[in-house]
């Protein structure tokens, strides 16, 4: 005997939004630069502050505080092949978890996800620990992304370059 379950909208909202985030993380990995930068929305902005987690970007120092443009340069920086932290490129595998949905009053959704990246390059092997914060809207069948916050777990101590995609 078949029957037909309906799966509640939030179970595939959730679905939808992880399968994004997954998505992205791979194209992190990958260096597939360009595919990432295509997931930004116009107005997107990318952060990832310093010296703890409740700061203000306008204010003070952050590790990485880019608008949609600034995003651009900076795909095209590793284009040029002068990035010498990334030559070679890093290998990076990140595994990422604990993703949770929320649908904001404006339409946009927030999701937050832990992740766990690993990097091996010349300089050695080094384990980076963060949590993301997405604001993200609907674009056609997907997601972009409005904006994209990660929180170092480290991010109060010196740092060593973050010459690959976090």
């Amino acid at each position: 005997m078949t029957t037909n379950k309906i799966i509640p909208a939030d179970i595939l909202l959730h679905h939808e939004v992880s399968q994004f985030i997954f998505h992205e993380a791979k194209l992190q990995d990958e260096h597939e630069y360009d595919a990432w930068e295509a997931l930004w929305a116009d107005d997107g902005v990318y952060w990832i502050p310093a010296n703890g987690t409740d700061i203000d970007p306008e204010k003070e120092m952050s590790i990485i505080y880019d608008n949609r443009s600034r995003i651009a340069l900076r795909i095209r920086q590793f284009h040029t092949g002068k990035r010498y932290a990334q030559e070679p490129k890093s290998g990076v595998r990140r595994v990422t978890s604990n993703i949770e949905v929320t649908t904001l009053e404006n339409g946009e959704i927030e999701a937050r996800a832990n992740s766990i990246i690993f990097e091996a390059n010349l300089r050695g092997e080094f384990t980076w620990a963060c949590r993301y914060i997405y604001n993200l809207r609907r674009k056609g069948d997907g997601f972009e992304m409005k904006k994209k916050t990660v929180l170092l777990a480290n991010n109060d101590k010196a740092l060593y370059t973050l010459a690959f995609l976090v």
